[in-house]
């Protein structure tokens, strides 16, 4: 990682801008010490950082950290397509678009490069760790600007699939517009005034033979959490949501334990675009069916 001097008022030593990184986060000064005393924490040429040194301009240093202890996530993660430019997939609930935290290799990325040995597949978009469905790598360096401005540009379109208490008077089309803010160590995104910066089209599809219903959710926008803080905000949330609208600590720790259970009843159900590449229309469907709520996941399969 490069250390970043200009984030702090006065030159950073080392240990100070390592245990201020994000990327760090939960690194201990205790922890780090006994990574330098092993050896562990080096420059660009492998030698042993000063921890006390001033760092006065950006500077490489390479810290080795063991690998967190992760529960396989026991679901397969199927491929729908895969071309000299794109690999999408039907992703599973529990499992991480991309490392992060503690998730590195229980994620989809990491399966995805050992499965096809290709170091330069990367992510399009993202979808939570919670949420299943369609989700776009791209295969090659050469295309990845072109496909990741498709859906930074909101140029995609994606219909999601979700299962919830039943509210007939959504029967027809609901939006939910609103302004969402998440900010960095807060679990949870929240309504606020201002601005309208989060759009969702919500449509009852059906009624099921448990008295549930299962919803159309089309977003117009990609705020974080948005469908999940919009369907909590219309009295409707989603079946095994953690986050809302209270939080449930057991149900968020479940699959930190192993358990996976009571998975969150959301389904990116299709995603369909004009390809920037070679401007044909591309359409994909995932192919996961409904499963009972509370039970063991219904691969689709």
């Amino acid at each position: 990682m490069v250390l970043r001097p200009e984030l702090f008022p006065a030159p950073p030593t080392v240990a100070e801008a390592l245990l201020a990184a994000p990327s760090l986060a939960g690194l201990t000064a205790a922890a780090l010490a006994a990574q330098h005393a092993a050896g562990a924490v080096v420059d660009a040429d492998g030698r042993p950082v000063d921890l006390g040194a001033p760092v006065p301009r950006p500077v490489p240093v390479y810290l080795y950290r063991d690998l967190p202890a992760e529960y396989d996530v026991p679901f397969g993660l199927e491929i729908l397509h895969a071309d000299d430019d794109l690999v999408v997939v039907d992703k599973p609930h529990f499992l991480a678009t991309m490392p992060r935290g503690r998730h590195v290799t229980q994620t989809a990325l990491v399966r995805l490069r050992r499965e096809f040995g290709n170091d330069h597949l990367a992510p399009a978009h993202r979808l939570d760790r919670l949420t299943a469905g369609v989700l776009v790598f791209t295969a090659r360096p050469e295309v990845r600007a072109a496909y990741q401005e498709l859906f930074a540009n909101r140029l995609a379109r994606k219909v999601y699939r979700a299962v919830a208490p039943l509210r007939p008077d959504v029967g027809a089309t609901v939006r939910v517009a609103n302004r969402i803010v998440k900010t960095s160590g807060d679990l949870r995104a929240r309504v606020v005034d201002g601005p309208v910066n989060a759009v969702s089209d919500i449509t009852l599809e059906r009624v099921r033979d448990d008295g549930l219903g299962e919803y159309l959710l089309v977003p117009q926008t990609g705020r974080t959490h948005q469908l999940r803080l919009h369907m909590s905000g219309l009295g409707i949330p989603i079946l095994g949501d953690p986050l809302y609208p209270e939080v449930d600590a057991d149900l968020a720790a479940a699959p930190d334990r192993g358990d996976f259970s009571r998975p969150l009843c959301l389904i990116a159900s299709s995603l369909a675009f004009a390809d920037p590449i070679t401007g044909e229309e591309r359409r994909f469907e995932s192919r996961r069916a409904w499963f009972p709520p509370g039970s063991a996941q219904n691969t689709g399969r």
